[in-house]
């Protein structure tokens, strides 16, 4: 079973009902122990860092997420979901995250010219082809992005796929058991689908 973290800021029907036709059992959850018991863990995620980190706080998700982090099942964060994993973002006023993977959550530069946030199509470029969620991913390959923050890890070897919108950022992560995705792959048609194909039939 998947649990998929409801804390009131995330696509969840989205990723629920990808997950669902991709046959996977889910079950949409705010409680501690249905994250605890579950086989996989996702982390989705659209808003604001700070509101994001008080509202996992408030519920008592907290100690649950990392627990299910350390316990080496399979989790993944999505968007937001994804930049909570890192111990501080630049758009946090108050709050810090929840440091599973060390780095920093930076803005794209208002001097690039670019519009931010940066919204729609962009392209995939593996940094490794190990990686469990890109098997059988075309190199390039398009998903679809909504963020104006994107995560910088400390440790480039966590870095699985980049993407390049005026700067080259992380947008795929893995540590072991812990992966990110900075696009959001339940709108990102038949790749994304596959990305959550191949975390569903992670063991």
């Amino acid at each position: 079973m998947i649990a998929i973290i409801d804390y009131g800021m995330g696509n969840i029907h989205s990723v629920n009902k990808a997950l669902q036709n991709l046959g996977a059992k889910t079950l949409v959850t705010n409680k501690p122990a249905d994250i605890q018991a579950a086989e996989k863990v996702v982390l989705p995620g659209v808003g604001a860092f700070d509101d994001a980190m008080q509202e996992l706080k408030r519920q008592g998700l907290v100690p649950a997420i990392l627990e299910s982090i350390n316990s080496k099942k399979p989790f993944l964060g999505i968007c937001l979901g994804m930049q909570l994993l890192f111990p501080k973002s630049q758009e946090a006023k108050r709050e810090l995250g929840l440091g599973a993977v060390k780095g920093v959550v930076k803005k794209f530069p208002a001097k690039l010219g670019l519009k931010v946030p940066h919204i729609g199509w962009n392209q995939l470029k593996k940094a490794t082809a190990e990686c469990p969620l890109l098997k059988d991913i075309p190199d390039s390959s398009y998903v679809y992005f909504c963020h104006s923050y994107y995560p910088q890890p400390k440790d480039k070897s966590v870095v699985a796929a980049t993407c390049d919108y005026g700067v080259n950022f992380s947008a795929i992560i893995w540590k072991d058991n812990l992966f990110g995705a900075q696009f959001h792959p339940e709108k990102s048609q038949s790749v994304g689908l596959k990305i959550l194909e191949n975390f569903v039939k992670l063991c």
